[in-house]
Protein backbone atom coordinates (compact mmCIF):
# COMPACT_ATOMS: atom_id res chain seq x y z
CA UNK A 1 0.00 0.00 0.00
CA UNK A 2 1.37 3.57 -0.44
CA UNK A 3 2.47 5.80 1.84
CA UNK A 4 -0.79 8.23 0.85
CA UNK A 5 -3.20 5.04 0.87
CA UNK A 6 -1.89 4.11 4.49
CA UNK A 7 -2.27 7.50 5.93
CA UNK A 8 -5.73 8.03 4.76
CA UNK A 9 -6.28 4.37 5.98
CA UNK A 10 -4.68 5.76 9.31
CA UNK A 11 -6.39 8.68 9.63
CA UNK A 12 -10.03 6.78 9.09
CA UNK A 13 -9.10 4.72 11.88
CA UNK A 14 -8.16 7.85 14.01
CA UNK A 15 -11.11 9.49 13.43
CA UNK A 16 -13.60 5.63 14.49
CA UNK A 17 -11.85 4.84 17.64
CA UNK A 18 -11.49 8.35 18.14
CA UNK A 19 -14.70 9.21 18.47
CA UNK A 20 -16.16 6.01 19.90
CA UNK A 21 -13.67 5.36 21.72
CA UNK A 22 -15.24 5.28 25.04
CA UNK A 23 -17.63 2.55 23.76
CA UNK A 24 -15.61 0.16 21.87
CA UNK A 25 -12.83 0.47 24.64
CA UNK A 26 -15.03 -0.62 27.15
CA UNK A 27 -16.82 -3.52 24.92
CA UNK A 28 -12.84 -4.60 24.46
CA UNK A 29 -12.38 -4.51 28.25
CA UNK A 30 -15.78 -6.73 29.03
CA UNK A 31 -14.67 -9.60 26.00
CA UNK A 32 -10.81 -9.81 27.37
CA UNK A 33 -12.00 -9.76 31.33
CA UNK A 34 -14.71 -12.45 30.62
CA UNK A 35 -12.11 -14.44 28.84
CA UNK A 36 -9.46 -14.57 31.57
CA UNK A 37 -12.79 -15.95 34.06
CA UNK A 38 -11.93 -13.32 36.58
CA UNK A 39 -8.91 -14.06 37.31
CA UNK A 40 -7.80 -10.36 36.78
CA UNK A 41 -10.43 -7.65 37.86
CA UNK A 42 -11.72 -5.53 35.25
CA UNK A 43 -10.81 -3.14 36.44
CA UNK A 44 -7.35 -3.82 36.17
CA UNK A 45 -8.24 -4.88 32.87
CA UNK A 46 -9.92 -1.60 32.01
CA UNK A 47 -7.32 0.01 33.56
CA UNK A 48 -4.33 -1.99 31.44
CA UNK A 49 -6.48 -2.02 27.74
CA UNK A 50 -7.21 1.83 28.18
CA UNK A 51 -3.96 2.55 27.94
CA UNK A 52 -3.32 0.47 25.00
CA UNK A 53 -6.07 1.73 23.52
CA UNK A 54 -4.95 5.31 23.81
CA UNK A 55 -1.40 4.85 22.81
CA UNK A 56 -3.01 3.00 19.61
CA UNK A 57 -4.84 6.04 18.45
CA UNK A 58 -1.78 8.18 19.10
CA UNK A 59 0.39 6.04 16.61
CA UNK A 60 -1.86 5.89 14.11
CA UNK A 61 -2.15 9.73 14.53
CA UNK A 62 1.51 9.36 12.86
CA UNK A 63 0.33 8.45 9.74
CA UNK A 64 1.06 4.44 10.03
CA UNK A 65 -0.55 1.10 10.59
CA UNK A 66 2.71 -0.64 10.69
CA UNK A 67 3.41 -2.05 14.15
CA UNK A 68 7.08 -2.21 13.50
CA UNK A 69 7.32 1.24 13.29
CA UNK A 70 8.73 3.71 15.61
CA UNK A 71 5.20 5.25 16.08
CA UNK A 72 3.91 2.38 17.84
CA UNK A 73 6.97 1.74 20.18
CA UNK A 74 4.92 2.76 23.38
CA UNK A 75 2.07 0.58 21.98
CA UNK A 76 4.55 -2.29 22.15
CA UNK A 77 6.09 -1.09 25.35
CA UNK A 78 2.65 -1.52 26.78
CA UNK A 79 1.73 -4.45 25.23
CA UNK A 80 5.25 -6.31 26.90
CA UNK A 81 4.53 -5.02 30.45
CA UNK A 82 1.08 -6.63 30.16
CA UNK A 83 2.35 -9.85 28.05
CA UNK A 84 5.04 -9.99 30.76
CA UNK A 85 2.16 -9.84 33.54
CA UNK A 86 0.58 -12.42 32.31
CA UNK A 87 3.46 -14.63 31.98
CA UNK A 88 3.96 -14.20 35.89
CA UNK A 89 0.20 -15.38 36.56
CA UNK A 90 0.26 -18.18 35.07
CA UNK A 91 -1.96 -17.61 31.80
CA UNK A 92 -1.16 -19.16 28.68
CA UNK A 93 -0.46 -17.67 25.50
CA UNK A 94 -3.46 -17.76 23.97
CA UNK A 95 -5.03 -16.03 26.88
CA UNK A 96 -2.36 -13.39 26.68
CA UNK A 97 -3.03 -12.65 23.09
CA UNK A 98 -6.86 -12.50 23.08
CA UNK A 99 -6.03 -9.24 25.07
CA UNK A 100 -5.31 -7.49 21.63
CA UNK A 101 -7.17 -10.18 19.07
CA UNK A 102 -10.63 -9.21 21.31
CA UNK A 103 -9.86 -5.80 19.43
CA UNK A 104 -10.84 -7.68 16.09
CA UNK A 105 -14.06 -8.83 17.36
CA UNK A 106 -15.16 -5.51 18.47
CA UNK A 107 -14.10 -3.36 15.56
CA UNK A 108 -15.46 -5.73 12.83
CA UNK A 109 -19.47 -5.19 13.43
CA UNK A 110 -18.24 -1.52 13.09
CA UNK A 111 -16.09 -1.70 10.11
CA UNK A 112 -17.55 -4.30 7.63
CA UNK A 113 -20.76 -3.56 6.23
CA UNK A 114 -23.16 -1.21 4.54
CA UNK A 115 -21.85 2.12 4.85
CA UNK A 116 -18.45 0.65 6.44
CA UNK A 117 -14.98 0.57 5.90
CA UNK A 118 -13.90 -2.83 5.14
CA UNK A 119 -10.38 -1.54 3.50
CA UNK A 120 -9.42 0.48 7.19
CA UNK A 121 -11.00 -2.92 9.17
CA UNK A 122 -8.09 -5.24 6.75
CA UNK A 123 -5.16 -2.60 7.66
CA UNK A 124 -6.59 -2.36 11.15
CA UNK A 125 -6.40 -6.48 11.58
CA UNK A 126 -2.99 -6.63 10.12
CA UNK A 127 -1.61 -4.34 12.90
CA UNK A 128 -3.57 -5.78 15.56
CA UNK A 129 -2.29 -9.28 13.73
CA UNK A 130 1.24 -8.25 14.26
CA UNK A 131 0.95 -6.84 17.78
CA UNK A 132 -0.86 -10.22 18.78
CA UNK A 133 1.97 -12.25 17.86
CA UNK A 134 4.44 -9.84 19.52
CA UNK A 135 2.65 -10.23 22.78
CA UNK A 136 3.49 -13.95 22.22
CA UNK A 137 7.04 -13.52 21.70
CA UNK A 138 7.19 -11.10 24.94
CA UNK A 139 4.89 -14.25 26.81
CA UNK A 140 7.46 -16.91 25.63
CA UNK A 141 10.51 -14.98 26.75
CA UNK A 142 8.69 -13.99 29.91
CA UNK A 143 8.02 -17.56 30.97
CA UNK A 144 11.57 -19.11 29.80
CA UNK A 145 13.02 -16.63 32.21
CA UNK A 146 10.67 -17.84 34.97
CA UNK A 147 11.15 -21.33 34.19
CA UNK A 148 14.78 -21.08 34.16
CA UNK A 149 14.63 -18.63 37.83
CA UNK A 150 12.80 -21.42 39.47
CA UNK A 151 15.06 -24.21 37.68
CA UNK A 152 18.36 -22.45 39.67
CA UNK A 153 16.11 -22.31 42.80
CA UNK A 154 15.18 -25.81 42.77
CA UNK A 155 19.07 -26.64 42.28
CA UNK A 156 19.71 -24.17 45.29
CA UNK A 157 17.40 -26.23 47.32
CA UNK A 158 18.51 -29.33 46.44
CA UNK A 159 22.04 -29.40 47.07
CA UNK A 160 21.74 -28.14 50.82
CA UNK A 161 25.49 -27.92 53.05
CA UNK A 162 25.01 -29.11 57.05
CA UNK A 163 27.12 -28.51 59.74
CA UNK A 164 27.51 -31.66 61.33
CA UNK A 165 29.93 -31.22 63.72
CA UNK A 166 32.45 -28.29 65.07
CA UNK A 167 34.88 -28.49 61.94
CA UNK A 168 32.56 -30.92 59.89
CA UNK A 169 30.17 -30.24 56.87
CA UNK A 170 28.02 -32.33 55.13
CA UNK A 171 26.52 -32.36 51.49
CA UNK A 172 23.96 -34.52 50.87
CA UNK A 173 23.19 -35.22 46.90
CA UNK A 174 20.17 -36.45 45.79
CA UNK A 175 19.66 -36.92 41.60
CA UNK A 176 21.50 -36.24 38.73
CA UNK A 177 24.63 -34.59 39.38
CA UNK A 178 25.44 -32.90 36.43
CA UNK A 179 28.02 -29.98 35.54
CA UNK A 180 25.89 -26.69 36.35
CA UNK A 181 24.74 -28.57 40.00
CA UNK A 182 28.36 -29.80 40.17
CA UNK A 183 28.95 -25.79 40.17
CA UNK A 184 26.48 -24.94 42.80
CA UNK A 185 27.83 -27.85 44.83
CA UNK A 186 31.36 -26.23 44.65
CA UNK A 187 30.64 -22.93 45.31
CA UNK A 188 28.35 -24.00 48.45
CA UNK A 189 30.65 -25.93 49.96
CA UNK A 190 33.28 -23.63 49.05
CA UNK A 191 31.30 -21.09 50.79
CA UNK A 192 30.27 -23.25 53.78
CA UNK A 193 34.28 -24.11 54.40
CA UNK A 194 34.79 -20.49 54.88
CA UNK A 195 31.82 -19.49 56.44
CA UNK A 196 32.22 -22.32 59.77
CA UNK A 197 35.57 -22.46 59.75
CA UNK A 198 35.69 -26.35 58.97
CA UNK A 199 38.53 -28.39 57.56
CA UNK A 200 36.56 -31.17 56.95
CA UNK A 201 33.60 -32.09 53.99
CA UNK A 202 31.47 -35.02 53.54
CA UNK A 203 30.00 -35.38 50.02
CA UNK A 204 27.01 -38.22 50.82
CA UNK A 205 26.06 -39.30 47.23
CA UNK A 206 23.75 -42.08 48.46
CA UNK A 207 21.04 -40.78 46.51
CA UNK A 208 22.96 -40.26 43.56
CA UNK A 209 20.72 -43.28 41.13
CA UNK A 210 24.00 -43.98 39.45
CA UNK A 211 27.83 -42.88 38.92
CA UNK A 212 29.72 -43.21 35.96
CA UNK A 213 32.62 -41.52 34.27
CA UNK A 214 30.83 -37.80 33.88
CA UNK A 215 29.89 -37.77 37.63
CA UNK A 216 33.22 -38.98 39.11
CA UNK A 217 34.90 -36.54 37.63
CA UNK A 218 32.52 -33.79 39.22
CA UNK A 219 33.13 -35.38 42.42
CA UNK A 220 36.66 -35.09 41.91
CA UNK A 221 36.66 -31.35 41.17
CA UNK A 222 34.74 -30.65 43.98
CA UNK A 223 36.90 -32.26 46.24
CA UNK A 224 40.15 -30.72 44.47
CA UNK A 225 38.17 -27.54 44.60
CA UNK A 226 37.90 -28.28 48.38
CA UNK A 227 41.92 -29.11 48.81
CA UNK A 228 42.79 -25.91 47.64
CA UNK A 229 40.85 -24.32 50.72
CA UNK A 230 42.79 -26.51 52.87
CA UNK A 231 40.16 -28.88 53.55
CA UNK A 232 40.13 -32.59 53.10
CA UNK A 233 36.89 -34.30 51.53
CA UNK A 234 35.74 -37.23 52.31
CA UNK A 235 33.56 -39.24 49.88
CA UNK A 236 30.22 -41.39 51.16
CA UNK A 237 27.29 -43.26 49.86
CA UNK A 238 29.16 -45.84 48.34
CA UNK A 239 26.89 -48.79 47.68
CA UNK A 240 27.49 -51.94 46.81
CA UNK A 241 26.13 -51.66 42.76
CA UNK A 242 27.71 -48.42 42.68
CA UNK A 243 31.76 -49.70 43.76
CA UNK A 244 31.06 -52.09 41.16
CA UNK A 245 30.17 -49.52 38.23
CA UNK A 246 33.48 -47.69 39.30
CA UNK A 247 35.63 -50.59 38.87
CA UNK A 248 33.80 -51.56 35.82
CA UNK A 249 34.41 -48.49 34.61
CA UNK A 250 37.81 -48.19 35.69
CA UNK A 251 37.48 -44.77 37.72
CA UNK A 252 40.24 -43.96 40.15
CA UNK A 253 39.92 -41.80 43.05
CA UNK A 254 43.02 -42.16 44.31
CA UNK A 255 43.78 -40.87 47.46
CA UNK A 256 40.12 -39.50 48.26
CA UNK A 257 38.57 -41.44 51.10
CA UNK A 258 35.55 -43.52 50.44
CA UNK A 259 33.38 -44.54 53.08
CA UNK A 260 30.04 -46.86 52.46
CA UNK A 261 27.80 -44.66 54.76
CA UNK A 262 27.35 -41.64 56.17
CA UNK A 263 28.25 -42.43 59.38
CA UNK A 264 31.45 -43.88 58.59
CA UNK A 265 32.62 -41.21 57.14
CA UNK A 266 31.13 -38.69 59.81
CA UNK A 267 33.34 -41.01 62.42
CA UNK A 268 35.79 -40.51 60.17
CA UNK A 269 36.48 -36.82 60.12
CA UNK A 270 35.85 -36.38 63.41
CA UNK A 271 38.89 -38.85 63.80
CA UNK A 272 40.72 -36.86 61.03
CA UNK A 273 39.83 -33.10 63.32
CA UNK A 274 41.11 -34.88 66.77
CA UNK A 275 37.59 -35.81 68.53
CA UNK A 276 38.26 -39.08 69.99
CA UNK A 277 35.49 -41.26 69.57
CA UNK A 278 34.57 -43.93 72.29
CA UNK A 279 32.41 -46.71 72.00
CA UNK A 280 31.10 -46.65 75.48
CA UNK A 281 31.18 -42.90 75.99
CA UNK A 282 30.34 -41.71 72.90
CA UNK A 283 32.06 -38.60 71.11
CA UNK A 284 34.23 -36.35 73.41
Amino acid sequence: MCLVASKSVANRLVGLLSVRGEDLGADWAVRVADSLGGRVSRAEVHQELSEIYAALVTALGSGSTDGHDEAFAEVRALLTELSRNRAMRGFTPSETAVSVFALKQVLEPVMIGEGSDPEAYLRFAALLDTLGLFTIEVYTGAREELISAQAEQLMELSTPVVKLWDGVIGVPLVGTLDSARTMVVMEKMLQALIDTGSEQAIIDITGVPAVDTEVAQHLLKTVVAARLMGAECTISGIRPQIAQTVVALGIEFGDIVTKATLADALRHALRRSGVVLSSSAGVR
